[in-house]
């Protein structure tokens, strides 16, 4: 059941500011490069978003699960990057451990 990817969309914000707007049916891999040369990895594939790799230390953001849902969100403190999934199907499950 992944119906949320024909109508949602990854944004890209860094430090508030929207870096860049992406439809989350449409497979693509983003590089996100800021000025001081730190860069985080967005691979969009089969209606999931993730952040494959990035130049931060701790790298939470590359250990977060994908996302798919609206409202889900990947945030890398270092670079002040947020990618959100905006639009799209709500998930129906309000929490889960692993």
């Amino acid at each position: 059941m992944n119906n949320t990817k024909d109508t949602a969309n990854v944004v890209v914000t860094i430090d508030g500011e929207v870096y860049g707007t992406y439809p989350l049916s449409k497979d693509r891999t983003e590089r996100i490069e800021l000025p001081d040369g730190s860069y985080n990895i967005l691979v969009i594939s089969d209606g999931y978003a993730d952040v494959t790799e990035a130049s931060c230390p701790d790298q939470i953001c590359v250990k977060h699960n994908h996302i798919r849902y609206s409202k889900e969100s990947i945030v890398c403190l270092p670079n002040k990057v947020v990618v959100t999934v905006e639009g799209g199907e709500e998930n129906e499950i309000d929490g889960s451990t692993f």
